[in-house]
């Protein structure tokens, strides 16, 4: 036992550390960003479904309902010596070599062969001479915006030489795996994966290099294609997706029907910084990829490859224009037809040297040049994904500051907090919240305003799409806190409080980011779908200029006595006073002499009054045995599974309380709470609670329609109450940990 209290100290002493630096952080004292920390055992893990317990065969349930569990679990140098220790070639049983890895909803349109590079020449380069975005060369699948993204990587030799490897080969060690990196999610992931790829009649079917013998380009598809389940999952896409997977980035997304007025200045400044970018032009209605009379293809990703001001002379003038280079993934002589393009005589106003500085090369492998004027009358959308991300409004480039940036993950989970958009008002507020404290304006923003990019990512639902899940439709919404410490909002402060900003728009993309110039102050931003009850995890991001505190706006779980006492009680009613005298009766006629009751004779005495037609406005069934002990349990202090006449009527008062909150808060008299009625009958009492532990309740004590009878209601309370009372006994300090040893938790959780 001494143990238990010995390490129990040790956590308390961490936690309050902690604890103290996130307090000052809130007051904006230290303004240092808040960390946590986790104690954990190796039963923890095991329950967090982190890794199995030694001897485990079976992985825990939430670890098999992660799909990139066994991906994470591949160890590149694991695998690579095990395979040259015992002579043979990888075949990776992750990503296996069969139909299922290509298409999820029909068979191959042929029959497809998975061969390795060494059975399609005689000798195969990972990268051959270096990479080019001439390398890059689409194949059967509409995988045109992942493409793109691959083009633009190849212009940053930094950030490719990450994602590829660069010292793979063939030859040296070769054992048929190989290696890339993609942030996934928040975080950088090494996928592996083995050489055999898909073919008909000897030639590569998809994406593939210029040059037969190099396989970089397949190989990143194929590892791409295996982080999101098949490479039919990469039909459909917007290139700013796979920009941020190589990156980590955030991208912006750029509207050219109303062209920013300093969209040129960002461009040269993203081209500089090496930032990708890609464009699109939107697709025609009823048909796939049609071609303009300028040479341009609708609802086709191309790839921004260089933008520069251009010295143009003639006889009368001379002076600059901006230009921008443009690549089509198809490598081919579609192209655009314009000013500008190649053996135009537009060129003639470019000298040679000038000509050799821009690289110009009049060839058909689907790079272009265009005026900015054209490039932005023709485009509609742009991409820009930021690196680091760096901010796209300093001036000065050789002093570069980085952004600070705060991410979370979250999720929306049907009848707990997927409560759709504002147009959803009852249920808009149950969702996700988030804090951001803005504390110092820009550097030289006149107008004293600080900058915050918000995104949201909505996760895995690419490789969930053979289980028939789509994109949702995604959007948030800012609000202006006035008490910075609040806790979460509720629905009255969204019915009378006025949006400061809000996503560009609510779309069925993977991210949805924006750009906002705020006052210094706290905000909330608020994540949601378009329609509630649509479920998915996401991943929230806010990079500012300035330092900031941010976080989720959440409540720690406990019992307010103070609510509790101010709570007045309901004055009895006539038939409450006459139903109080037949309850005394009843307990004295089954109590006997020891004027205790057990649980049986409790559940009797109150389903006698409980019942009756006038009791509730609705019908109830009367409690069961469970919730009686449940209520016995909560006022048994010696274990004797026994009531007495004042515990009894302490009960009873409880009771009466929660009777009438819960007929407050249903109100349609049902005689059910839908889960957000729930939170607010149960804060209307006094308790506090965790968007963790409500997810628990509303788990644990809604039937199937997600509703919450008033039977599951008062055995909620009454084991909420029993469960708090215990800690807070434990916990006098109110440090949010108790020392449990392993029977008083038991006794605890199984007696309540």
């Amino acid at each position: 036992m001494n143990s238990v209290f010995k390490k129990f100290d040790q956590m308390k002493d961490e936690f309050k550390k902690y604890r103290k630096e996130y307090e000052d952080s809130k007051r904006g004292g230290a303004r240092r960003k808040v960390v946590t920390t986790t104690v954990k055992d190796e039963t923890s893990d095991f329950l967090l479904g982190q890794r199995p317990l030694p001897g485990r065969g079976i992985l825990p349930r939430l670890q098999r309902k992660n799909p990139f569990a066994g991906l994470a679990q591949q160890k590149y140098d694991d695998i690579k010596s095990k395979c040259l220790a015992e002579g043979i070639n990888f075949e990776d049983t992750e990503f296996e070599a069969e139909n299922t890895s290509i298409f999820f909803s029909s068979a191959p349109p042929r029959p497809f062969e998975w061969k390795r590079p060494h059975e399609l020449c005689d000798n195969p380069e990972f990268i051959t001479s270096g990479a080019s975005r001439f390398d890059v060369r689409q194949g059967e699948l509409g995988d045109c915006w992942l493409l793109a993204a691959v083009a633009s990587l190849t212009c940053n030799p930094k950030l490719f030489n990450f994602v590829v490897d660069p010292n793979q080969s063939f030859t040296k060690d070769y054992c048929g795996i190989f290696k890339f990196s993609f942030w996934h999610q928040g975080e950088w992931q090494e996928v592996v994966v083995d050489d055999r790829l898909p073919t008909f009649r000897n030639q590569l079917v998809f994406m593939h290099s210029t040059e037969k013998n190099e396989f970089w380009s397949a190989l990143l598809e194929k590892a791409y294609a295996k982080l999101v389940g098949s490479y039919e999952s990469l039909k459909g896409g917007s290139t700013s997706e796979a920009m941020e997977d190589f990156t980590g980035g955030v991208t912006e997304m750029f509207d050219l029907k109303t062209v920013p007025p300093n969209l040129l200045s960002i461009m040269l400044k993203a081209n500089q910084r090496g930032s990708l970018m890609g464009c699109s032009i939107d697709a025609v209605s009823g048909q796939i990829e049609a071609e303009l009379s300028n040479g341009l293809i609708c609802g086709h990703a191309y790839s921004v490859t260089d933008v520069k001001m251009a010295d143009i002379k003639t006889a009368r003038a001379q002076g600059q224009i901006p230009m921008v280079r443009v690549r089509n993934p198809w490598g081919n002589g579609s192209e655009w037809k314009g000013a500008w393009s190649d053996g135009s005589r537009e060129w003639s106003l470019i000298s040679e040297s000038e000509k050799q500085e821009l690289g110009l090369a009049f060839e058909d492998d689907g790079e272009f040049w265009m005026s900015f004027q054209d490039f932005t009358s023709n485009f509609q959308k742009l991409e820009i994904c930021n690196l680091g991300p760096d901010s796209l409004d300093e001036d000065d480039l050789k002093n570069k500051k980085k952004w600070e940036c705060f991410k979370e993950n979250g999720g929306w989970i049907k009848r707990v907090n997927a409560g759709g958009c504002r147009n959803f008002i009852e249920t808009f507020w149950t969702n996700p919240q988030y804090r951001m404290t803005l504390t110092d304006p820009d550097d030289d923003d006149e107008d004293e305003l600080c900058t915050a990019l918000v995104a949201v990512l909505q996760k895995d639902r690419r490789k969930k799409r053979k289980e028939g899940l789509d994109l949702l439709t995604i959007g948030y919404v800012i609000y202006k806190l006035e008490d910075p410490n609040c806790g979460p909002l509720d629905l009255k402060f969204f019915k009378f409080n006025a949006s400061v900003a809000k996503s560009p728009t609510f779309i069925n993309m993977r991210e949805i980011c924006g750009r906002h110039k705020l006052p210094p102050g706290t905000y909330a931003i608020v994540p949601s779908t378009f329609d509630p009850n649509y479920e998915g995890d996401f991943l929230v991001r806010i990079f500012t200029e300035k330092a900031n505190v941010s976080g989720e706006i959440d409540e720690q779980t406990g019992l307010d006595e103070n609510a509790v006492n101010q709570l007045q009680k309901p004055e009895p009613t006539p038939q409450e006073k006459s139903q109080a005298d037949a309850l005394k009766q009843s307990f004295r006629r089954i109590a006997g002499e020891d004027m205790e009751i057990d649980a049986y004779e409790l559940q009797e005495i109150l389903n006698a009054v409980f019942t009756k037609e006038d009791a509730l406005e609705f019908s109830f069934p009367g409690f069961g045995i469970d919730c009686s002990r449940s209520m016995v349990a909560m006022h048994d202090g010696d274990l004797s599974g026994k009531l007495g006449y004042d515990e009894f009527k302490e009960l009873w008062d409880d009771l009466r309380r929660w009777k009438e909150v819960f007929k407050q808060f249903d109100k349609d008299k049902s005689g059910n709470l839908s889960s957000y009625e729930l939170r607010n009958a149960l804060n209307h009492v006094g308790f506090h609670i965790s968007n963790r532990t409500f997810k628990s309740l509303v788990m644990r004590y809604s039937n199937k329609t997600g509703n919450i009878d008033f039977g599951d209601f008062i055995m909620c309370t009454v084991r909420l109450k029993t469960m708090l009372t215990s800690f807070k006994g434990r916990d006098p300090e109110s440090s949010g940990l108790a020392p449990y040893d392993i029977d008083g938790f038991i006794q605890t959780t199984m007696y309540s």
